[in-house]
């Protein structure tokens, strides 16, 4: 049965395009960049989906923290793939660190996930950091935690439904 979405963000693909002046097409592109919509899908996220706000700093631990308290990190799912190292951790010039990840996964709840990639109607699954150790003590993530998309989906599937 799999992992059912917690929720759904949409938008109104049109409007979005008449208020900024810019084509469907160009908004689509933007949107569906895991990089440039993280900002606008965290602060949705953090209302919408976890009741809870921004981290202080961009500079923080943690993306989000829920109305307990909790941390949790987002992450778009895109045509790329999706990662789950710290951001530090990824671009060119940077290196993967075992241990830096794994710490990661000690200080949050988990994950939050949005697949832009079916923006403007975007589902969104809630991971906990134990279901992603688990995955990568199977070895189910890639070197350096990152998957392709259908990998994210697949093994969204396979986990047991939210309860």
């Amino acid at each position: 049965m799999g992992r059912k979405p917690k929720g759904r963000l949409t938008w109104d693909l049109d409007a979005i395009a008449a208020a900024l002046k810019i084509q469907p097409e160009d908004v689509r592109e933007y949107f569906t960049d895991g990089r440039r919509v993280s900002f606008i899908l965290e602060r949705r996220i953090a209302r919408e989906v976890l009741k809870g706000q921004l981290a202080a700093s961009e500079g923080a631990d943690h993306d989000l923290t829920d109305a307990d308290g909790d941390k949790w990190e987002v992450r778009s799912i895109t045509r790329g793939g999706i990662y789950f190292c710290p951001s530090y951790m990824v671009g060119s010039g940077r290196t993967f660190e075992p241990t830096g990840f794994l710490a990661k996964l000690d200080g949050i709840k988990g994950y939050i996930l949005a697949d832009v990639e079916t923006f403007p109607d975007v589902p969104i699954y809630v991971v906990s950091a134990a279901e992603v150790r688990t995955w990568w003590q199977a070895r189910q993530l890639g070197s350096t935690t990152k998957v392709s998309r259908v990998k994210a989906l697949q093994l969204l599937q396979a986990l047991r439904p939210n309860t």
